[in-house]
């Protein structure tokens, strides 16, 4: 992107689309929870099997003032210009951010 003549934007994405719970549960796994759903809508809240503790509940002050459906990224100019294709997949892109914030997690405790 940077060797590029012309300044240009890109996006860089799979092209996948997940949930933000896909993207809990999938954490979860990393981190060691056995994570449990409860309730339902904006009642969920996902629970540790293991503690029974609330691992994580809705909060209506992160909702987008205005919701699109589907949220997805095209990178097909990226794929043309640049031949660049996403390798590395949802499962392990949350593994690597999951691990990377447990981690700093453990040096502010310290």
């Amino acid at each position: 992107m940077l060797q590029q003549e012309k300044p240009e934007e890109f996006i860089l994405a799979t092209g996948e689309t997940h949930s933000v719970k896909e993207f809990v549960e999938e954490s979860a796994k990393h981190l060691g929870f056995d994570l449990e759903w409860s309730g339902y809508g904006i009642s969920e809240k996902g629970i540790d099997k293991k503690t029974g503790e609330i691992i994580i509940e809705i909060d209506p002050k992160y909702f987008r003032p205005t919701e699109v459906d589907l949220l997805i990224g095209d990178a097909s100019k990226a794929k043309k210009k640049l031949g660049w294709t996403a390798k590395t997949k949802f499962k392990d892109l949350v593994k690597i951010m999951a691990k990377a914030d447990f981690k700093e997690e453990a040096k502010l405790v310290k």
